[in-house]
């Protein structure tokens, strides 16, 4: 099957974030071994899933390791990890990403006050994180001609958010959803477009996979004001993202590079 990941290693950057559980236990499933590093350890209730997972047989191994993207010589040690203890990493998914998740426990400030180091917290995760860990681990595929990288956007990276979607949390300043962060996934985007130029004669394939509207724990006014402007009249799943995801990673996309998948359900059609 053209699906079939069995004998690759994949990494996955960010493996602790809220999708990270989505992209690791479909990687184990298609067969390959799973190599996770982020700055915050999965919750123990997680890494027992990854272990189950990873002992089913057909499955590959999970592996986690304490590592920064921030932090270059943090993301080379990462690799030296993983190369030594799965090889050489066949798939890369950049998933380390900070976001503000709309509550009233959020906190919110007028647009002239968002704090700078809000912002630069957000940029350097989300867009030079993805750029150092590309750097490193992304240069290891080139130099070996054969690889899938998977760059993590987000719809707020082609369409601006909308504030009717937050104006019933109660909170003075309104919420806002920080500015810094759509323009991450925007240059996220911008870098895989890059990269898909700059690696594809050495084989390397780089593209980003963008959800949006994902179900998960947000207030009912929320979601009934979401869904109301998706087409198909729901918010996604953490399964309606596996089969992207695949796809991307696997031989199915074998002459897919520099593209951005868009996973919103048809949001962005209107």
């Amino acid at each position: 099957m053209l699906s079939d990941l069995t004998g690759r290693t994949a990494v996955v950057a960010g493996v602790g974030g809220k999708l990270g559980r989505v992209w690791t236990k479909a990687f184990l499933q298609a067969g390959s071994d799973v190599f996770g590093f982020d700055r915050v350890e999965p919750e123990e209730e997680v890494l027992k899933e990854f272990t189950e997972h990873s002992q089913e047989e057909g499955a590959g191994r999970f592996a986690f390791h304490y590592g920064d993207v921030t932090d270059r010589s943090s993301v080379q040690r990462a690799l030296d990890e993983c190369l030594a203890r799965h090889g050489p990493p066949s798939i890369l998914v950049n998933n380390a990403g900070i976001d503000q998740p709309p509550s009233a426990a959020s906190g919110s400030w007028l647009f002239e006050d968002i704090p700078e180091e809000l912002s630069s917290a957000v940029l350097d995760v989300n867009a030079a994180g993805v750029l150092r860990t590309c750097q490193v681990f992304g240069t290891e595929m080139a130099r070996r001609g054969r690889g899938s990288v998977i760059n993590i956007g987000s719809l707020y990276g082609s369409v601006a958010p909308d504030p009717r979607f937050y104006d019933h949390i109660e909170l003075d300043p309104p919420f806002l959803k920080p500015p810094a962060y759509g323009m991450s996934k925007a240059g996220v985007a911008a870098l895989t477009r890059y990269l898909a130029t700059f690696w594809g004669p050495s084989g390397v394939r780089v593209n980003t996979l963008s959800p949006g509207g994902v179900l998960g724990g947000q207030d009912p006014q929320f979601r009934e004001k979401f869904t109301a402007r998706v087409p198909l009249r729901r918010m996604a799943t953490e399964e309606d993202l596996v089969g992207p995801l695949l796809f991307l990673a696997s031989d199915m996309s074998r002459y897919v590079t520099g593209t951005e998948l868009v996973v919103d359900g048809g949001f962005v059609c209107w």
